[in-house]
């Protein structure tokens, strides 16, 4: 397997622990990560992290703009991994 395919899912599943861990800091009343770092590391070819931790953990779900810009995330992530492998 190519180092790059393996740094992408390493990458993604990072942003899914990300994702895991606000809804952990949420149930805890903690310091929270920003909206914008979430949906920044999404677009940052972690879209499929972020749309697994929003689904799995069932976190951020009832936000629009997640509910936007993480599956439009997710979706140029994959355009460009597409059109990488072209």
């Amino acid at each position: 397997m190519n180092n790059c395919y393996i740094m992408l899912i390493i990458w993604n599943v990072a942003v899914f622990a990300l994702y895991g861990a606000d809804k952990v800091k949420s149930i805890r009343r903690k310091r929270r990560i920003r909206e914008s770092t979430l949906i920044g590391l999404s677009f940052l070819m972690g879209g499929g992290g972020a749309l697994l931790g929003m689904l799995i953990f069932r976190h951020k779900i009832r936000k629009p703009k997640f509910l936007i810009a993480v599956p439009l995330a997710a979706i140029l992530n994959c355009f460009a991994v597409f059109k990488w492998l072209s």
